[in-house]
Protein backbone atom coordinates (compact mmCIF):
# COMPACT_ATOMS: atom_id res chain seq x y z
CA UNK A 1 0.00 0.00 0.00
CA UNK A 2 1.56 3.55 -0.59
CA UNK A 3 2.21 6.16 2.01
CA UNK A 4 -0.53 8.43 2.74
CA UNK A 5 0.47 12.00 0.77
CA UNK A 6 -0.74 13.65 4.68
CA UNK A 7 -0.16 12.64 8.02
CA UNK A 8 -2.66 9.85 8.73
CA UNK A 9 -3.07 11.10 12.76
CA UNK A 10 -3.69 14.85 11.93
CA UNK A 11 -6.36 13.16 9.27
CA UNK A 12 -8.20 10.91 11.67
CA UNK A 13 -8.53 13.31 14.43
CA UNK A 14 -10.10 15.88 11.82
CA UNK A 15 -12.54 13.09 10.25
CA UNK A 16 -13.40 12.64 13.97
CA UNK A 17 -13.97 16.12 14.89
CA UNK A 18 -15.81 16.24 11.58
CA UNK A 19 -18.15 13.75 11.95
CA UNK A 20 -18.58 14.10 15.70
CA UNK A 21 -19.72 17.96 15.15
CA UNK A 22 -22.28 17.09 11.83
CA UNK A 23 -23.62 13.62 13.97
CA UNK A 24 -24.47 16.38 17.03
CA UNK A 25 -26.03 18.70 15.00
CA UNK A 26 -28.57 16.52 13.63
CA UNK A 27 -29.22 14.65 16.88
CA UNK A 28 -29.84 18.47 18.27
CA UNK A 29 -32.09 19.31 15.33
CA UNK A 30 -34.66 16.21 16.80
CA UNK A 31 -35.36 15.71 12.84
CA UNK A 32 -34.73 11.67 13.40
CA UNK A 33 -37.48 10.57 10.49
CA UNK A 34 -34.72 12.75 8.23
CA UNK A 35 -34.10 10.61 5.51
CA UNK A 36 -30.23 11.42 5.98
CA UNK A 37 -30.07 9.32 8.98
CA UNK A 38 -28.73 6.64 7.68
CA UNK A 39 -26.15 8.54 6.76
CA UNK A 40 -25.74 9.93 10.09
CA UNK A 41 -25.48 6.50 11.73
CA UNK A 42 -22.83 5.85 9.31
CA UNK A 43 -21.18 9.44 9.92
CA UNK A 44 -21.39 8.58 13.83
CA UNK A 45 -19.68 5.25 13.47
CA UNK A 46 -17.13 6.78 11.35
CA UNK A 47 -16.19 9.79 13.70
CA UNK A 48 -15.83 6.34 16.34
CA UNK A 49 -13.37 5.35 14.40
CA UNK A 50 -10.98 8.07 13.77
CA UNK A 51 -11.34 8.66 17.19
CA UNK A 52 -10.15 4.79 17.85
CA UNK A 53 -7.39 5.55 15.32
CA UNK A 54 -6.33 8.96 16.91
CA UNK A 55 -7.83 9.22 20.48
CA UNK A 56 -7.54 8.32 24.18
CA UNK A 57 -9.76 6.62 26.29
CA UNK A 58 -11.76 9.53 26.67
CA UNK A 59 -12.88 10.29 23.10
CA UNK A 60 -13.45 6.65 22.77
CA UNK A 61 -16.07 6.68 25.46
CA UNK A 62 -17.26 9.94 24.01
CA UNK A 63 -17.91 8.37 20.71
CA UNK A 64 -19.64 5.76 22.10
CA UNK A 65 -22.01 8.08 23.75
CA UNK A 66 -22.56 9.85 20.20
CA UNK A 67 -23.33 6.18 18.72
CA UNK A 68 -26.13 5.10 21.16
CA UNK A 69 -27.39 8.37 20.82
CA UNK A 70 -27.73 8.18 17.30
CA UNK A 71 -29.38 4.33 17.82
CA UNK A 72 -31.66 5.26 20.34
CA UNK A 73 -32.81 8.44 17.97
CA UNK A 74 -33.54 6.01 15.03
CA UNK A 75 -35.32 3.59 17.86
CA UNK A 76 -32.48 0.69 16.85
CA UNK A 77 -32.83 -0.09 20.65
CA UNK A 78 -30.02 -3.29 20.35
CA UNK A 79 -27.27 -0.80 18.95
CA UNK A 80 -28.35 2.08 21.38
CA UNK A 81 -27.79 -0.36 24.04
CA UNK A 82 -24.67 -1.88 23.05
CA UNK A 83 -23.19 1.34 22.44
CA UNK A 84 -24.16 2.98 25.43
CA UNK A 85 -23.36 0.07 27.84
CA UNK A 86 -19.91 0.45 26.13
CA UNK A 87 -19.64 4.17 26.34
CA UNK A 88 -20.46 3.38 30.48
CA UNK A 89 -17.85 0.52 30.54
CA UNK A 90 -15.28 3.04 29.19
CA UNK A 91 -16.17 5.67 31.71
CA UNK A 92 -16.29 3.76 34.54
CA UNK A 93 -12.68 2.28 33.51
CA UNK A 94 -10.79 5.58 32.72
CA UNK A 95 -12.70 7.66 35.63
CA UNK A 96 -9.31 9.72 35.83
CA UNK A 97 -9.50 10.94 31.57
CA UNK A 98 -12.91 11.76 31.93
CA UNK A 99 -14.47 15.24 32.56
CA UNK A 100 -17.54 15.12 35.36
CA UNK A 101 -19.97 15.68 32.33
CA UNK A 102 -18.98 12.67 30.75
CA UNK A 103 -20.23 10.81 33.36
CA UNK A 104 -23.84 12.64 32.60
CA UNK A 105 -23.91 12.13 29.27
CA UNK A 106 -22.93 8.20 29.66
CA UNK A 107 -25.78 7.77 31.71
CA UNK A 108 -28.05 10.03 29.54
CA UNK A 109 -27.47 7.72 26.47
CA UNK A 110 -27.82 4.86 28.21
CA UNK A 111 -31.24 5.63 29.80
CA UNK A 112 -32.19 7.04 25.84
CA UNK A 113 -31.54 3.19 24.76
CA UNK A 114 -33.29 2.01 27.10
CA UNK A 115 -36.48 4.33 26.55
CA UNK A 116 -35.83 3.55 22.47
CA UNK A 117 -36.19 -0.17 24.09
CA UNK A 118 -39.03 0.31 25.48
CA UNK A 119 -37.81 -0.31 28.57
CA UNK A 120 -39.52 2.76 30.35
CA UNK A 121 -39.02 1.71 34.18
CA UNK A 122 -35.31 1.20 33.05
CA UNK A 123 -35.24 4.38 31.39
CA UNK A 124 -36.52 6.21 34.35
CA UNK A 125 -34.15 5.11 36.78
CA UNK A 126 -31.03 5.49 34.61
CA UNK A 127 -32.21 8.82 33.67
CA UNK A 128 -32.54 10.08 37.44
CA UNK A 129 -29.18 8.73 37.60
CA UNK A 130 -27.80 10.73 34.86
CA UNK A 131 -29.75 13.96 36.21
CA UNK A 132 -28.13 13.30 39.72
CA UNK A 133 -24.48 13.36 37.86
CA UNK A 134 -25.55 16.02 35.90
CA UNK A 135 -25.92 18.35 38.68
CA UNK A 136 -22.56 17.48 39.62
CA UNK A 137 -21.22 19.11 36.70
CA UNK A 138 -18.89 21.85 37.98
CA UNK A 139 -18.79 24.22 34.94
CA UNK A 140 -21.74 26.21 34.32
CA UNK A 141 -21.97 26.65 31.04
CA UNK A 142 -21.07 22.57 30.69
CA UNK A 143 -24.05 21.70 33.41
CA UNK A 144 -26.10 24.54 30.98
CA UNK A 145 -25.48 22.10 28.26
CA UNK A 146 -25.94 18.97 29.69
CA UNK A 147 -29.57 20.31 31.01
CA UNK A 148 -30.54 21.35 27.81
CA UNK A 149 -29.39 18.13 26.10
CA UNK A 150 -30.73 16.11 29.00
CA UNK A 151 -34.46 17.81 28.32
CA UNK A 152 -34.64 17.07 24.85
CA UNK A 153 -35.50 14.60 22.39
CA UNK A 154 -36.26 11.21 21.97
CA UNK A 155 -37.90 9.71 25.16
CA UNK A 156 -40.52 8.37 23.58
CA UNK A 157 -42.88 7.34 25.61
CA UNK A 158 -40.60 7.29 28.72
CA UNK A 159 -42.02 10.08 32.13
CA UNK A 160 -40.52 12.78 32.40
CA UNK A 161 -38.26 13.31 35.70
CA UNK A 162 -37.96 17.32 35.24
Amino acid sequence: MPEAPFEESLAHRWFAVELNNKTWDWLEAEDYDDPSAERVVHAAHASCYHWLEAGGAANNARAECLVANVHAAIRDFSGALRHAFRCVELTKANPDELADWDWAFAYDALARAHAAAGETKQASIVRMRARELGNKIADEQDKEFFDKWHRAGNWHDLASDG
